[in-house]
C-alpha cells in the first residue's frame, strides 16, 4: 500500500498522457473537446503535485 501511495502521483500522470495519445491516434472528435484536454491538463498537474507531496512525506 506504501509503494502504491508513493507512486499515485505518477500513476495519474501516465493516465492522462494515455488518454491524451489515444484520442490523438484514434483521429476521434475529442481532440477539439476542451473539456478532454482540459480535464487531462488538469490530472497531470494533480498527478505533479500528488508526486512531489507524496515523495517528500515519505521521504522523512
Amino acid at each position: 500500500m506504501k509503494s502504491l501511495m508513493k507512486n499515485l502521483g505518477l500513476l495519474l500522470i501516465i493516465i492522462a498522457a494515455v488518454v491524451l495519445i489515444a484520442i490523438f491516434f484514434t483521429g476521434s472528435s475529442a481532440v477539439n473537446d476542451n473539456a478532454v484536454l482540459g480535464g487531462s491538463v488538469a490530472l497531470m498537474v494533480v498527478g505533479l503535485i500528488l508526486h512531489i507531496v507524496l515523495n517528500k512525506k515519505f521521504a522523512e
